[in-house]
């Protein structure tokens, strides 16, 4: 059975830095995406996110395009989101999820995915 689980939340000060962690344990990455997705009180899940393993593509929501990178560590089943310049609406559980869709091009939208981590809290604020 395919797990994933995150690490790396935390509290940080507005214009901080996090890098969420993501292990997946199960089957190499190979022709699958990573994901992160979000969910703050009170809203929906939304997705941050992703990344096309295989072709390296990513794609991100405009709300943290050029503050937050995603990458993978192939040889290790690692998912990685560094997130920099965080602001106070930043602050959520966040998800990273694995697709087993072969994208060229991922899409950051929770039903094409079909593992999930735990989430990890991440709070930004003073």
């Amino acid at each position: 059975q395919l797990q994933l689980v995150e690490s790396g939340g935390g509290l940080v000060q507005p214009g901080g830095s996090l890098r969420l962690s993501c292990a997946v344990s199960g089957p190499a990455l190979g022709y699958s995406a990573i994901g992160w997705f979000r969910q703050a009180p009170g809203k929906e899940r939304e997705g941050v996110a992703c990344i096309a393993v295989h072709f390296g593509t990513t794609n991100y929501a405009d709300s943290v395009n050029g503050r937050f990178t995603i990458s993978t560590d192939n040889g290790n089943n690692m998912g990685y989101l560094q997130m920099n310049s965080l602001k106070p609406e930043d602050t959520a559980i966040y998800y990273c999820a694995e697709s087993m869709t072969p994208f060229r091009r991922c899409e950051i939208v929770s039903g094409r995915y079909n593992y999930w981590g735990q989430g990890s809290q991440v709070t930004v604020s003073v």
